[in-house]
């Protein structure tokens, strides 16, 4: 492996791990926007908003590092 590839490498894992750190932290934020201990402008509404950052944050977490690494993948020699 070379210089460059290590360095790509290194990138894009960190690249990985922050998605699913970020898509941790938006389920963390919609739950406690479900709950109810925060509150986005007073509005009755903060719960339907809860639930769209948790589904935003699921697919940050579980969906999108496998789709990065599916597309990073390195061609199959024959």
């Amino acid at each position: 492996m070379s210089q460059s590839d290590d360095s790509l490498a290194k990138k894009r894992f960190f690249a990985l791990s922050a998605m699913r750190l970020m898509g941790a932290l938006f389920i963390l934020a919609g739950f406690v926007l479900i709950r109810g201990a925060w509150t986005l402008a007073g509005q009755p509404t903060d719960r339907w908003i809860g639930v769209a950052i948790v589904i935003v944050g699921v697919f940050d977490f579980a969906i999108m590092p496998r789709l990065l690494a599916r597309r990073w993948r390195s061609p199959r020699n024959p």
